[in-house]
């Protein structure tokens, strides 16, 4: 049964919360009433800050956001609920796959590796769950980075056009930043650390599908 919440604003930041977890997860709605179906109070504390009130600070994107309430759930151990939902709107605010197992891979050398393998274990039965490919594809970054390296060395996969085989082959220096699931951006840095160019380069599996230039005039 849905809470009615009053108008304070502890109800407000929880309305707000509901409203965008529900955006982010297929049957948000459900799922947080059958959490919180003895607790509701508890409910509207956890879904008014995390979604309500911290998703709607600035100072974050909603990767970063999300990749670091990854590694922290990891840190901590939590394999039930939190890193359920967190996997699901982690994904929902784009997030690869591959980027959830790397965030596990990396904090296991900080948290341990029993809580890393034990987050391994439940991310088996989640990846299952979603039907998504086990072990995942490379992550976007790792894809882009790839692509770059061999159109450099003159083997470029698919065909490519020569203003961008340029801009990569006159970079002194690339730097990778992916912005979703399916997009990562590279600049192509000169001397002395002056941006050349940006590729915009959308990632559909392991590949590079489609590539972007934008030049500096």
């Amino acid at each position: 049964m849905t809470r009615k919440a009053s108008s304070s604003p502890m109800a407000e930041l929880y309305n707000e919360g509901r409203k965008h977890f529900i955006e982010l997860v297929p049957d948000g709605g459900a799922r947080l009433d059958a959490l919180f179906h003895t607790a509701p109070a508890l409910g509207e504390l956890a879904v008014g800050v995390v979604y309500g009130h911290l998703q709607s600070r600035p100072g974050l994107d909603p990767r970063l956001r999300e990749g670091a309430t990854l590694a922290a759930i990891v840190a901590a151990g939590m394999v039930g609920p939190p890193l359920s939902v967190h996997f699901r709107t982690g994904l929902a605010s784009g997030l690869a796959p591959g980027e959830i197992v790397e965030l596990v891979v990396q904090a296991s050398a900080f948290t341990g590796f029993p809580r890393a393998v034990s987050t391994a274990d439940q991310l088996n039965r989640l990846f299952a769950e979603i039907g998504l490919a086990s072990p995942p594809p490379p992550t976007p970054r790792e894809v882009a980075l790839t692509f770059c390296d061999n159109v450099r060395k003159g083997r470029p996969p698919i065909p490519v056009d020569p203003a961008v085989k340029r801009a990569l082959r006159r970079a002194k220096h690339l730097s990778a930043h992916a912005t979703s699931a399916r997009r990562v951006i590279v600049e192509c840095i000169d001397e002395p650390a002056s941006l050349a160019a940006l590729l915009a380069l959308d990632i559909e599996a392991d590949q590079v599908a489609r590539i972007q230039l934008f030049e500096e005039r």
